[in-house]
């Protein structure tokens, strides 16, 4: 459980990687997958270690259920592929043009961003090994830092000064003090610098469009795509958010069509940008189903995988799968896999707590699903998901009153009213 510094290898020492940074991004994608599970083992093998070898294990099987590794699902699956197909066909492009852009929708807790940042990172990994880890496009005699993707959060009061920030903040680049024009003229060049092929913005419907300044971030945002970058748009409910306003459906591409930008007085990209119209594929990350036989196969199968990363010294085969549970955890969860992961990540510890190490519904039925720290979502925008209660509530039954005493009806009182005259 300890290299031979003493060390315990599978704890992490300081804060996640803010992949909002060239260093956290680089950080995160480098180390997405070198996470290593607790060894199985049954109780009698758990039994024989030390009190410290057994403190150690329980913490390594917490660290494992907390980091379960992502797995793709047949949504998320088709999500990546699209993805990938589109921002490397867009990067091998030679002619400067405007790239078709991306809106991923679905609803909060789905992996919609996992499932981006994933397949960005598989997309990044393979395009330096390409250029051997060098941007192509470096300026002659220097060496540019080359980032090939930029991921940003779009602010929660989001105008065009303060997304310029954010982009700027993701490269390092210092702008106190400067004005919009400044600002959007060192995105601009930021982009550039850095042979990035692809701009991906988490949370874009924090944008409301109700308000001039939303209006505002968003042309700014879509004047970018003249710089030869894909834009890749992350939301909850893109199609009801008003995002689209401006937009209209192509039945013959499937793609939603925008004009060229009027800015509204205000100018965010050249002359030549502003005469060419923006064209975005709307995909959709869905929850599981759980209707006809192959959703089900799909969610038992999807069920199988966690099962298999679980490390409970008493997990009989089938633990999550057979019988009642894939019904009951889908009720529990409506198919969201990130509900899934929070009931499962916690049922553990209880279930190790108790000593049960098992999971059960009994056991299930007595958690909560919390979702934790939330103060960096806005519930206005649909970041936090309606959760199912724990028990399904039952109709009420009408009461029984044909033993009720109604009291005896005086005489005349079935009679009909004589209609009194004025």
């Amino acid at each position: 459980m300890t290299d031979d510094d003493g060390l315990v290898p599978f704890l992490r020492f300081g804060a996640p990687p803010d992949r909002e940074t060239v260093e956290g991004w680089t950080t995160w994608r480098e180390s997405r997958n070198r996470f290593t599970p607790a060894p199985r083992l049954t109780l009698e093998q758990y039994r024989t270690r030390t009190p410290r070898q057994r403190r150690l294990i329980d913490l390594h099987r917490r660290a494992t259920h907390a980091n379960l590794a992502i797995q793709e699902t047949p949504m998320s699956a088709a999500v990546s592929d699209f993805v990938i197909n589109r921002v490397t066909g867009n990067a091998l492009k030679q002619r400067p043009s405007t790239f078709a852009g991306i809106m991923l929708t679905g609803g909060a807790y789905q992996g919609k961003t996992e499932t981006i940042c994933e397949a960005l990172a598989a997309f990044e990994d393979d395009w330096r090994a390409l250029h051997q880890m060098l941007n192509p496009d470096a300026i002659a005699g220097c060496r540019d830092l080359h980032v090939p993707v930029a991921y940003i959060q779009t602010p929660v009061t989001a105008t065009p000064k303060s997304t310029c920030q954010a982009i700027l903040d993701f490269y390092g680049e210092r702008y106190v003090g400067m004005s919009l024009p400044r600002l959007i003229k060192a995105v601009r060049d930021a982009l550039r610098a850095h042979g990035t092929r692809v701009l991906a913005l988490d949370d874009i419907t924090r944008l409301k469009m109700h308000r001039e300044a939303d209006q505002d971030v968003l042309d700014l945002i879509r004047s970018l795509m003249s710089m030869s970058v894909t834009l890749v748009l992350i939301g909850v409910g893109i199609p009801s958010s008003g995002l689209l306003r401006e937009g209209h459906f192509d039945a013959a591409t499937g793609q939603w069509v925008f004009p060229p930008i009027t800015t509204r007085g205000r100018s965010y990209n050249d002359a030549a940008a502003g005469q060419t119209e923006r064209r975005f594929d709307l995909i959709s990350l869905e929850p599981f189903r759980y209707n006809t036989g192959d959703q089900i196969d799909a969610w038992v199968t999807h069920l199988a995988g966690i099962e298999d990363q679980l490390r409970l010294l008493q997990a009989a085969p089938g633990m999550l799968t057979d019988g009642d549970m894939p019904e009951y955890l889908f009720r529990r969860t409506n198919g969201i896999v990130g509900l899934l992961e929070r009931l499962l990540e916690d049922g553990c510890t209880a279930a190790m707590k108790s000593g049960e190490e098992q999971l059960s519904i009994r056991l299930l039925d007595t958690i909560t699903i919390s979702l934790g720290n939330l103060q960096a979502k806005d519930p206005a925008a649909g970041e936090i998901p309606e959760i199912p209660p724990r028990q399904p509530k039952k109709p009420r039954k009408p009461r029984n009153s044909s033993f009720d005493d109604h009291g005896h009806p005086e005489p005349g009182d079935d009679a009909p009213e004589a209609e009194t005259g004025t």
